[in-house]
């Protein structure tokens, strides 16, 4: 009888509706693991830093020390895998960096690592997501696949779907462009450029977690994970993003 209770549990359980992710999501709370990955992370500097602190010799030295040893194993990891196309130019003159030097928000591969507010809204069978650096929407396009005519955009081509809790997200079509895959340091990408994302909820709900695989062939001699955390925050809110300032004498040649 157990066992035929168990078995009938299990179609229910498959069709129940997806945890929603809607709401306000910003900074990480403090802690070992919000503080490496309020921006960009991976299982690399995730690593090194719990073995660092896990070593008694470093019970005296400053955490934020420790985050930066960490970070250089990560820099040095994420290094070796960039191709010999996207080392001649690496790490890229942040003066190069259109969002520094005329003011165009970030492609998708670097806005999706921003610090501070995610919001995400369902827009009819679609979702948006509202960035609060650059103040950027971007929509995923739910059970859909990318129009056979669709050109590369800054953004890319977002197709969406839910795995149990999980939502996935392959985005393609985007155009070239610069990322943050370190610590700081800005790396060209290609248009072959293909990023693969899982959000996860945590089990209280206060935190929402990103897994996205990196691929490009121009740029990575393999594909890279990177990871990422926010806490619910309802409180928090995104504001118009107009205090851009061209720096025109930075930018003037001597």
């Amino acid at each position: 009888m157990i066992a035929l209770l168990v078995g009938m549990a299990a179609p229910a359980q498959a069709q129940k509706k997806p945890a929603t992710l809607e709401g306000m999501w910003s900074d990480p709370p403090p802690s070992t693991l919000g503080f490496l990955c309020a921006s960009i992370c991976s299982d690399t500097g995730i690593n090194r830093l719990n073995a660092l602190l896990d070593d008694p010799a470093n019970d005296t030295r400053p955490f934020q020390e420790l985050q930066a040893a960490a970070r250089k194993n990560e820099e040095q990891y994420i290094h070796a895998r960039l191709t010999p196309a996207a080392l001649e130019k690496y790490p890229v003159n942040p003066v190069e960096d259109p969002g520094f030097s005329h003011c165009e928000p970030w492609g998708v591969a670097r806005q999706m690592f921003a610090r501070h507010q995610l919001e995400i809204h369902q827009r009819g069978k679609d979702l948006e997501f509202r960035y609060g650096e650059w103040d950027q929407r971007r929509t995923i396009h739910m059970n859909a696949n990318p129009p056979q005519n669709q050109q590369p955009s800054r953004l890319g081509y977002s197709a969406g779907h839910w795995d149990g809790d999980a939502l996935v997200i392959e985005t393609s079509h985007i155009a070239a462009n610069l990322a943050v895959w370190s610590d700081g340091n800005l790396v060209r990408h290609s248009d072959q450029l293909r990023i693969l994302e899982r959000y996860t909820r945590s089990a209280d709900g206060k935190i929402l977690n990103l897994s996205a695989t990196i691929e490009d062939p121009w740029s990575l001699r393999e594909s890279l994970v990177f990871k990422k955390m926010w806490r619910w925050a309802p409180e928090s809110r995104i504001d118009a993003y107009k205090d851009c300032e061209i720096p025109t004498n930075l930018l003037k040649k001597e």
